[in-house]
């Protein structure tokens, strides 16, 4: 029998042991690419808000309903999100690539199974709440850990119509009850809005193209 190899991306040493039983920790996943100070933002808010301990970004190998072409490669991403958190409770990670999880879904029943004692909140942006009954087995999210829903316009009206929120329309928390969300049995969801960050991880790779290309003659 071959000897396992270990993971291309081990998580951090922070995430290892029992150090987070019974602590609050928000997940925010996506593409990171690249991590922005909007995403930091995010996670303050989701910090001061929600009462969480931690906050970790869960940088996706490749997020299977975005196209791979323009993707920068994981370990650029990660040290990037990296350099962008700025805050020592906020811990970004590439744990997806060593879990060996695609979609949320899987990724979420598995850190349950790692971290049992861990008080999980699912963190995402308005306009995933549009698109999230796209994904894998998405009213199991929902069954699965509380959610937390962060203001984003101009998709938040529209998500509060969608799919996900009327299905499931009783489960949500009134704002006032924030902080109890992680203490909360699933399903259970709260939508907080927020002062907004200009930040835009489309902008900045448009930017970065422009400035990259070869100088066109005047």
């Amino acid at each position: 029998m071959s000897t396992p190899r270990p993971p291309l991306f081990p998580p951090p040493r922070r995430l290892a042991g029992r150090a987070w039983d019974g602590l609050a920790v928000g997940l925010l996943g996506g593409s990171f690419n690249p991590a922005h100070a909007g995403h930091r933002h995010a996670s303050l808010e989701a910090l001061r808000r929600l009462g969480l301990d931690a906050v970790w970004w869960l940088v996706s190998p490749q997020n299977p309903l975005k196209a791979r072409a323009g993707m920068a490669p994981l370990a650029e991403r990660l040290a990037g999100a990296r350099a962008a958190a700025r805050h020592p409770r906020i811990v970004p990670t590439a744990i997806e690539s060593s879990l060996g999880s695609v979609y949320t879904a899987e990724t979420l029943a598995r850190l349950r199974a790692f971290f049992p004692r861990t008080r999980f909140v699912w963190l995402m942006g308005a306009d995933n709440l549009i698109q999230i009954p796209r994904w894998q087995h998405w009213e199991r999210i929902f069954r699965d850990v509380p959610v937390a829903v962060m203001d984003r316009p101009p998709y938040s009206s529209k998500a509060l119509v969608g799919k996900a929120a009327q299905r499931f329309r009783g489960r949500r928390l009134k704002v006032p009850r924030a902080r109890r969300l992680a203490r909360t049995a699933p399903p259970a969801w709260v939508f907080l809005t927020h002062p907004l960050h200009p930040a835009s991880a489309s902008e900045i790779r448009r930017r970065r193209a422009i400035a990259s290309a070869p100088n066109r003659e005047r």
